[in-house]
This record gives structure tokens, sequence and C-alpha cells, in this order.
């Protein structure tokens, strides 16, 4: 599930916070690289757990209808097909997914507000509507119903949001990355393999575990050859009055460039360029683009 586009952003972060720290320590600073990743992991497990728990607010919901004093006919005898989502009860006793449970303690049981209030929302959704109508009834329907839901009530939640980010410090950025693979593993759900459907796993293979580790420790260990082709590179700009954090960028840009030659230049500026325009300044994406670009044509040269 980590992929490079988390890896980069992750090795933005902690080679800023690095510095920023006084540049003491790399194998600490390794550390807290690989263990910022592992939360990014936790994040997906979570987000993954909050589908099961918000079905079962839908359920308590009907339950308690159902018991009161005087409950109407459609409260006696409501329409389970969505607490019954076939879907979200094989993700329910998902063998990792119980065992992420089990072994970081992580539940939603904390948040019962936030998953009452998300749980209506879905309940007055007209996905939710249009899925409770529907004459047919299948998996594939459970499944799809789920994929439609999470990316337009969950994806971009600024309650969710808030939650993660008070939760953990490591989960201010990485949301909109860990989204995306949430959704892919609902595509990927098959009904016949059932509680031993696989999830996404932490690391694709080890050659993402590399990648990491050898653009992190480059990005530093050359940091002065990288920070003198910027600024031989730098126009009409002092590099000293160079905004910071788009040192930093360049600085593992460079450091990606001159280590992957596999990796095509255009997709490494692309992906840094990208990650400037949300850490930086507005201009910055801009900048970047042109000072890497010369850089890399005098290089080639």
């Amino acid at each position: 599930m980590i992929n490079r586009v988390l890896i980069r952003l992750k090795i933005v972060q902690i080679v800023y916070a690095y510095y920023q720290n006084g540049g003491k320590n790399l194998d600490t600073a390794e550390k807290e690289l690989f263990f910022s990743l592992s939360k990014a992991y936790d994040m997906y497990n979570y987000l993954l757990l909050l589908m099961v728990e918000i079905t079962k607010q839908a359920e308590r919901k009907q339950s308690a209808a159902k018991n009161k004093l005087l409950p109407t006919e459609e409260e006696l005898h409501p329409n389970t097909k969505f607490v019954d989502n076939r879907f979200i009860a094989q993700l329910e006793v998902n063998k990792q997914l119980l065992e992420f449970s089990e072994t970081q303690k992580k539940t939603w049981e904390n948040e019962s507000e936030f998953v009452k209030r998300l749980c209506e929302v879905i309940m007055n959704s007209d996905i939710y509507k249009e899925y409770m109508a529907a004459e047919t009834d299948s998996y594939a329907e459970d499944r799809e119903v789920w994929r439609k839901l999470y990316k337009k009530l969950v994806y971009n939640n600024d309650a969710l949001d808030a939650i993660l980010e008070e939760q953990s410090l490591y989960w201010n950025d990485d949301k909109e990355v860990v989204d995306t693979f949430v959704l892919k593993t609902i595509k990927r759900f098959e009904e016949k393999n059932g509680e031993a459907q696989e999830l996404m796993p932490e690391y694709k293979d080890e050659e993402d575990r590399e990648f990491a580790i050898r653009l992190f420790r480059r990005a530093i260990l050359n940091d002065e050859d990288y920070r003198s082709l910027i600024n031989q590179n730098v126009k009409n700009w002092e590099f000293s009055r160079l905004a910071y954090m788009d040192v930093i960028i360049m600085q593992i840009a460079l450091a990606e460039i001159l280590s992957f030659p596999a990796i095509p230049v255009s997709v490494t500026i692309n992906e840094f360029v990208e990650i400037a325009k949300y850490y930086s300044t507005a201009k910055s994406g801009g900048y970047i683009n042109g000072i890497i670009d010369s850089i890399v044509k005098k290089l080639r040269a």
C-alpha cells in the first residue's frame, strides 16, 4: 500500500524536520521515516474499520426504532439490506483487519458521535436510497454501494480529517493518498475469498522499501552537492532568499534523478512539483520545475 508517492511525501517531511532539529542523527531520522510510513498503513486499516462501524451504527439505529414505545410498521419490519451488506460482513471478519484491531487496539468506540453523524448523512444520501430501493440484490451491488459512499462522503470529509489529525500527528497529510488505497481495496474484494481476502500489503515489494532508504540517505549525505547545483542555476534570485522548503524539495528531487536513472526524469519532476504546490508557496511548483529542468539539461550536456 505504501507507494512511492507516499514515500516521497514522507521523505520531504522527515528531511525538513531533520534540518530543523539540527541535523544531528541520521539513523534516528531514518527510523522516524519508517515509523511515519507504518502509521500511514495503520490509517488504511483504521478507515476500513470505519465502514464496519457505520454499518453497526445503522443496525443499532434500527434496533432502537423497533424497541421504542410506539414503533411504526416500517420500524417494526425495517429494510435490512444495508445492515446485512455482504461486503461489510466479509470485511468485518477479515483475518488481517481483525489482527490489526487486536494488536493495535484501534476502534471507533471513542468517536461514536462522529460515527452517528456520518451514518445519518449516509442514510439520507441518494446513493443509499437508490441502493435500498433497488429490486436486484447481489454481492457486487453491496460492494459497489460502499465504493460510491466512500468516494462521495468519506473521501473529502473535513470532520473525519480533524479526528484523524487529533489522533496522530503522522496522519495530517496522508489521508488523500490512503483513501485511494481504501477504494482499490473495496474494488478488489471477492466474495469467494471470505475472511481470507487479502488486504493491500504494507509494501508492494522490498524494492520500494529500498527506494525509501536510498533516497532518504542520498538526499542528506550529498546535500552540499545538490545545493551547489541549485545555487548555480538560480536565476535572478539569491540562493539565501529561496524558500527553505523549496530547497529541501529540490534537494530530494535531485537525489532521485541522480540515484535512480531508471525513473524517467519527467516523472520525478512532476512528483516533486506536486509536493511543492502542497507544502510551499503558490509559485513554488513552476519555479522548482524550471530550476530542476535547467540542472538536468546542463548535467546531460
